[in-house]
């Protein structure tokens, strides 16, 4: 299965003094990582996770750790969507920010399930077509 993994995911799975080996997104990603599943980036999600990584090495490291992993192409259709799916939610009272309606437009434009643990795209799934991965918790 194809799927998008989300920055909050990815940051408590690269934790490197606190990762918390137990925590269902970090065992859900794993598992993820381990099977035949194709984990992809968008652009701004790769940004964010480099992004504040002050120490050059680190930065290098993170870089080549998050290299084999396929960047999707966005295109003018995405940022189209993405902004009529956040007007959409706006409408309903639903509030995020416009990377998580981009995020969640390149998922559902796809058919890709996203991984996340930020509960603004439980929101953004109630009024879209924006299907998560489940997790146990």
């Amino acid at each position: 299965m194809n799927l998008l993994v989300d920055t909050s995911v990815w940051s408590l799975f690269l934790r490197r003094r606190k990762r918390n080996e137990d925590d269902p997104y970090v065992v859900r990603l794993r598992s993820c990582l381990e099977g035949e599943d194709g984990i992809h980036l968008i652009g701004p999600i790769l940004q964010e996770l480099l992004d504040g990584v002050r120490d050059h090495k680190q930065f290098e490291l993170l870089k080549e750790y998050l290299e084999p992993f396929p960047l999707i192409a966005l295109d003018r259709q995405d940022f189209v969507e993405a902004s009529r799916l956040r007007n959409h939610c706006r409408g309903r009272g639903i509030q995020a920010s416009p990377v998580d309606f981009l995020i969640s437009t390149a998922c559902t434009r796809r058919n890709y399930p996203l991984l996340t643990a930020d509960e603004d795209f439980r929101h953004i799934a109630a009024h879209s077509k924006l299907m998560l991965i489940p997790v146990g918790l």
